[in-house]
Formats: C-alpha cells, sequence, structure tokens
C-alpha cells in the first residue's frame, strides 16, 4: 500500500468538514445553498442518502484527479472548499444566533 499524497488526504478532510456541516444546516433549518446538493437532498430516499451520494461523487472525482496527476487542480479544490467550509460555519453561527433570537 503507498501512502496518499497530502493533498488528497486535505480533499477528503475537507470533504468531511463540508458533510458536516451540512448535516448541521440540516439540523438548525438553514438552507443548502448549492442548487445540485439541494436537488439530492430533495430526490434522494432521504436527505443523508442524498449527502451521501454527493460526497461519494465528490470522492470519486478527487481520486480522479489523484490518478491522472492533476495535482494543481485538487490544490486548487482543496482551497475553494476551505472558503466554502469557513463560509458554512459562519452562516452556521449566523443561524444559531438567529434562533437564539426566536
Amino acid at each position: 500500500m503507498f501512502p496518499l499524497p497530502s493533498l488528497f488526504v486535505q480533499y477528503t478532510y475537507l470533504q468531511l468538514l463540508d458533510l458536516l456541516t451540512t448535516v448541521a444546516f440540516l439540523l438548525i433549518g438553514v438552507q443548502e445553498g448549492n442548487p445540485i446538493v439541494r436537488l439530492a437532498l430533495e430526490v434522494a430516499p432521504t436527505p443523508v442518502v442524498g449527502l451521501l451520494a454527493i460526497k461519494a461523487a465528490a470522492l470519486g472525482m478527487g481520486v480522479f484527479c489523484l490518478r491522472t496527476g492533476r495535482l494543481r487542480l485538487l490544490s486548487r479544490i482543496n482551497a475553494l472548499f476551505a472558503v466554502v467550509v469557513a463560509w458554512n460555519l459562519v452562516a452556521l453561527i449566523v443561524g444559531a444566533v438567529q434562533l437564539a433570537h426566536r
């Protein structure tokens, strides 16, 4: 077995953080902003199944980037998802504050 490149480990970790923040959104009633994810949440048997399907596809794309040597693309996607996760955390904080003031 070979060690996974750190870019892919980071990618996987960011995908996990995005999954967790999306679940937190669902629990406190914040609507998903990504229309593709929102559609998957609506058409799947349960929102969790839809979310897991999206994340499985994302991991597949990460593996594709890794296997085809598109490490620069993987690095850029990591930067994008770092921003997405930070944005999700801000949205969760704002949503929690709004819930607390109701």
